[in-house]
């Protein structure tokens, strides 16, 4: 295993150091140490990588390093499969052009007033972030041109591909004429992503990326065995025992997620839901309250297991057990973030122990039996 370089070695400017200093961060994850330099070097790139290592930094600082000052137009594009994970790309891209005050990002998704996207994108932005969708819709009304971008990045690519966003994301690609560097990230190397790849990228680097133990976020799991109503009275009293300020807890279904929103709330728990049904401006409050602190439980189904990234979420409870193993790994990764330490707690019976041990397999951890 190679030793962890620092961000010093990795020949960036002061101003983005000092940026990522002001973020925290001190030694770069495996994503960032492996991709950063073939980006700086213009290379495309295809990076597997899993969930919560970083990615974001790793394509957003070589993107902050390239702008180039007197440029107009926008030059990188930032395309997301979800409104939540491009808000989020949003914010550390912002924050790592946070010493950099003439650096503009707008973020363009479905649910948002266009017109008030249109004053954004009026302020001349150097980086978009969207999801193809909306941005396709700005493109046929003319509101933007791609003409100048020459750095664009997929990020989840699988997942933005599997959604059918394959033709929007290919009409996209064709509109950039001097496009100097394409990236994408993806949690899997599909058949999809490597169309994309085969057709639109050159000279490509193919980075494979393990977690490292250091990488890894550290998340102590827990399985509790209660069912029914029983579920809700045990997350109540771990909120109140470990004092979390912030938890997820995930469902299969949303009927479940209003069920169960409604039985911590006639406990006295200040919980609120999230799912597919809820209008985008519903989705927004609702977040903006968990990411602020104001909310110190969001229940949710999967919808918002992939892409949601908020700082400082305590535990993650798993209410039912997911259908499909994946998600499992994508649910407890909203906690740890950012190598804090997480907690994660799946309540089981008797019948399932089989899939906690496929559970335990796959996140290569032993997962501890609580008993409340």
């Amino acid at each position: 295993m190679t030793q962890s370089k620092s961000f010093d070695t990795l020949q960036l400017s002061e101003k983005t150091l000092q940026a990522v200093r002001d973020m925290g961060f001190s030694e770069p994850t495996s994503v960032q140490e492996q991709t950063i330099p073939p980006m700086m070097a213009w290379r495309d790139v295809i990076a597997r990588a899993p969930t919560g290592t970083g990615k974001t930094c790793a394509f957003g600082i070589p993107i902050i390093e390239h702008l180039e000052p007197g440029q107009q137009g926008i030059q990188a594009l930032i395309l997301s499969p979800t409104r939540e994970l491009a808000i989020q790309i949003s914010d550390d891209i912002t924050q790592l052009a946070s010493t950099r005050p003439e650096v503009k990002v707008v973020t363009l998704y479905g649910g948002q007033p266009l017109n008030r996207q249109v004053a954004q994108l009026r302020e001349k932005p150097q980086i978009v972030v969207a999801t193809p969708g909306r941005l396709l819709d700005h493109l046929q009304r003319r509101n933007l041109t791609l003409s100048n971008v020459h750095t664009a990045v997929l990020d989840e690519a699988d997942r933005m591909l599997d959604m059918g966003f394959v033709h929007d994301v290919r009409r996209i690609l064709d509109r950039m004429p001097n496009v100097w560097q394409i990236a994408m990230f993806s949690a899997t190397l599909s058949r999809s992503v490597m169309d994309i790849s085969w057709i639109y990228q050159r000279d490509v680097v193919e980075l494979m990326v393990e977690a490292r133990q250091e990488d890894k976020p550290p998340i102590t799991q827990y399985a509790i065995e209660a069912s029914g109503q029983a579920r809700a009275q045990a997350i109540m009293t771990l909120m109140v025992k470990k004092a979390f300020k912030k938890v997820l807890v995930f469902c299969n279904t949303k009927q479940n997620v209003r069920s169960v929103t409604q039985l911590l709330q006639k406990a006295g728990c200040k919980a609120d839901c999230l799912h597919g049904d809820l209008r985008q401006s519903q989705r927004e409050q609702v977040i903006g309250q968990f990411r602020d602190g104001h909310l110190p439980v969001l229940v949710a189904t999967d919808v918002a297991s992939r892409g949601l990234d908020i700082d400082e979420v305590d535990a993650v409870f798993n209410y039912d057990i997911p259908e499909e193993n994946e998600h499992y790994i994508h649910r407890i990764g909203r906690t740890g973030r950012a190598r804090r330490d997480g907690m994660s707690f799946i309540f089981t019976n008797k019948l399932n122990r089989g899939r906690l041990d496929e559970l335990a397999r796959l996140t290569q951890s032993e997962i501890h039996d609580l008993t409340l």
